[in-house]
């Protein structure tokens, strides 16, 4: 059975992709007056890594955007980001349906060269991409660049334009939001905050075993703070399907964020909606594709027609690849060339493993 699309009533909404937790994440804005949208572009910063040169104004056929959070905390350089949370979101030719994969960020892969980093190639895990093109000073233009040759050639989708988010970014987007409304399925520890005294407090540490004192993500459904929101979703140690349950909960996030954001709440405040704009653009990096900024994100309002269904790449277990990491099996291959002819509503209707619920 094919993924049910719901359409919202919402004449004017501005879509949020964050992408990620992980990892990247993505912003992508849809409202009523392009002025707006110049408001938002106005501290973006931009590049153009399309190989075909600028192009018209408006976005024909399907559209595939590649989504990139990189897990950038205070105090590290940002030659040494990698990209652990990759998404690829594909808009049918249709413009009526939108779907979010995942790319595991252990998977091995073939990296091509990338010689303004002094970068050969050769097999690494797909995260390492960024870290490898942001070399020798090329910072996140060639380490969204050589990511975006690496999916493109693992796939064979070409992508419109690539979406940049940090962690920090991320939580200033899910800050000017209020919060957002998540499930915690199982409790979950984290690896990243300890309990004092009933409080979380930040706490880094080498290991992937629970501490006495680990902070946990109670079960329950509640609207929860940016770090919550975040930590959560970035959680994978201890979880019955480790990385993927990361993923999936970082598509659940995605998700809640373009809830909350074309919701009236947010829509009907102007100073909520002028925080949120600010936030979202500060905290994102894109390459337009050869578009303006403003025209390339005005070009997203299709999204507002088109209901988010996710998917589970290696229908959510994990692949072990007899040289180590993560294979992508061939069925994720088969979804990633679904996507490249525009046929995933026929891959899901023959595939329905592949759906996350």
């Amino acid at each position: 059975m094919a993924a049910r699309k719901v359409r919202s009533p919402l004449a004017a909404k501005i879509v949020v992709f964050i992408g990620a937790l992980l990892v990247l994440a993505g912003f992508g804005g849809v409202v009523a007056a392009k002025s707006l949208i110049n408001d938002l572009t106005g501290s973006i910063e931009t590049a153009n890594l399309s190989e075909n040169g600028v192009r018209g104004r408006s976005m024909t056929g399907a559209i595939n955007l590649l989504l990139l959070g990189l897990d950038t905390r205070e105090g590290w350089a940002e030659n040494t980001s990698r990209a652990d949370t990759i998404m690829l979101l594909h808009v049918s030719a249709s413009h009526d349906e939108a779907y979010l994969m995942s790319i595991p960020r252990d998977s091995k892969v073939d990296i091509p060269a990338w010689p303004a980093a002094q970068y050969a190639g050769g097999l690494d895990k797909i995260n390492a991409a960024y870290f490898f093109g942001s070399q020798q000073g090329q910072g996140w233009t060639g380490g969204a660049g050589l990511t975006k040759k690496t999916v493109e050639q693992l796939t064979g989708i070409s992508f419109n334009g690539v979406a940049v988010i940090d962690f920090n970014g991320f939580k200033n987007v899910i800050t000017a939001l209020g919060g957002v409304y998540l499930c915690v399925e199982n409790d979950t520890w984290s690896s990243h905050y300890i309990d004092q005294n009933g409080k979380p407090v930040y706490y880094s540490y080498d290991g992937q075993q629970q501490l006495p004192n680990s902070w946990i993500h109670k079960k329950g459904c509640r609207t929860m703070a940016a770090w919550e929101a975040l930590d959560y979703s970035r959680q994978r140690y201890g979880l019955p399907n480790g990385d993927y349950d990361r993923q999936k909960h970082q598509r659940e996030l995605i998700k809640a964020m373009a809830a909350k954001a074309t919701s009236v709440g947010v829509l009907t405040n102007p100073a909520k909606f002028a925080n949120l704009l600010q936030a979202a653009g500060a905290s994102l990096k894109l390459d337009t594709g050869g578009y303006s900024a403003a025209d390339f994100l005005f070009n997203l309002k299709v999204l507002a027609a088109a209901d988010l269904v996710t998917l589970k790449t290696n229908a959510g277990s994990f692949n072990e690849d007899p040289a180590g990491g993560e294979a992508l099996s061939p069925g994720t291959m088969r979804m990633f060339e679904a996507a490249r002819n525009d046929d995933l509503g026929r891959f899901l209707a023959d595939n329905p493993e592949y759906l996350s619920p």
